[in-house]
């Protein structure tokens, strides 16, 4: 059989692709990549991995605000007497009644805060298994005031404000929310970081003081204490061995600043270094050194009794 004529110049080719050149591949090859990622924008990195854990915690930290939940009878008594705001009161199934369970149960339905009765278990996973005697309750996150609102609120008489560093327990927030409401105080400012926040201690120890004194949160308290400066207030600063003590201090009727640090620690470095004033308490001998909210009721007291005498 013959075979079908073929043209010679024509070849049948079953390859795909482009008949001449690379299709770019070389051009592209050549093409420079850009600089090396640094380690921590680099998935596979454990540098990426740190970077994310640190900014799940700082939004933690500063974005997100958690109802508390303060438990144990006398804990949530005393917050329902004291008026804290709270969402629910919660008591764990087959709890042993007693006189404290019974008015702590009375107090939240006077105050229309629903009472949920819930399974053991479930109260243990919402306590982190602590000790909450069978009763819990969940106070709404506290609602904290602009630094520039603050500010503003005292521009028609001279202020006095209190500024915390290094205070870490909440019962001295707490306490010292309580004293600078009574000497007539326009508020208190704390750091986000590092710092006790207005949680259900700090309420149950202001005795519902912190519902009516704006507290506010800085980022700064350096910066803070500029600002403060510069709006015309004194900065007081509190600690041992300082120029002056509260029996020679002259300006408690200007506006005023009182900065107070912890009682181990006291004012960190550079707010020390930014204070007009460095005071302190005068007491004898023996005695090292007084508690915070001690050492910042004593100094609000003697301030208050100051321009009270101005009138």
């Amino acid at each position: 059989m013959a075979k079908p004529y073929q043209r010679r110049d024509v070849q049948k080719k079953n390859k795909k692709g482009p008949t001449k050149g690379s299709g770019g591949q070389r051009r592209r090859g050549l093409k420079g990549k850009g600089a090396t990622p640094k380690a921590e924008d680099r998935v596979y990195h454990a540098a990426h991995k740190r970077k994310l854990e640190q900014r799940r915690r700082d939004q933690g930290r500063h974005d997100r605000e958690v109802a508390d939940l303060v438990v144990g009878r006398n804990p949530v008594i005393e917050c329902l007497k004291a008026k804290v705001p709270s969402e629910a009161l919660f008591v764990a199934q087959g709890t042993g009644h007693d006189d404290r369970l019974s008015e702590a149960v009375a107090l939240a339905n006077s105050k229309n805060i629903p009472v949920h009765e819930v399974p053991r278990q479930q109260l243990d996973a919402m306590t982190g298994n602590g000790m909450h005697q069978g009763v819990g309750l969940k106070i709404q996150p506290y609602k904290y005031t602009d630094f520039d609102d603050l500010l503003e609120s005292a521009a028609d008489a001279p202020g006095m404000f209190v500024v915390l560093d290094n205070i870490t327990d909440p019962r001295n927030l707490g306490a010292v929310i309580r004293s600078t409401a009574a000497f007539g105080g326009n508020g208190v400012i704390i750091p986000e970081r590092r710092s006790a926040q207005v949680t259900g201690v700090a309420w149950r120890t202001s005795a519902g003081t912190a519902a009516r004194l704006p507290v506010s949160r800085v980022t700064n308290v350096t910066r803070t204490v500029e600002k403060f400066k510069d709006n015309g207030y004194v900065v007081v600063g509190l600690d041992a061995g300082g120029e002056h003590t509260l029996d020679t201090f002259d300006q408690a009727t200007e506006p005023v600043v009182i900065v107070v640090g912890s009682e181990g620690k006291g004012i960190s470095r550079l707010v020390r270094e930014h204070c007009d004033v460095i005071m302190s308490v005068p007491m004898t001998d023996w005695v090292e050194s007084l508690n915070a909210s001690v050492a910042a009721g004593v100094v609000l007291s003697e301030f208050a009794r100051q321009r009270r005498i101005k009138g």
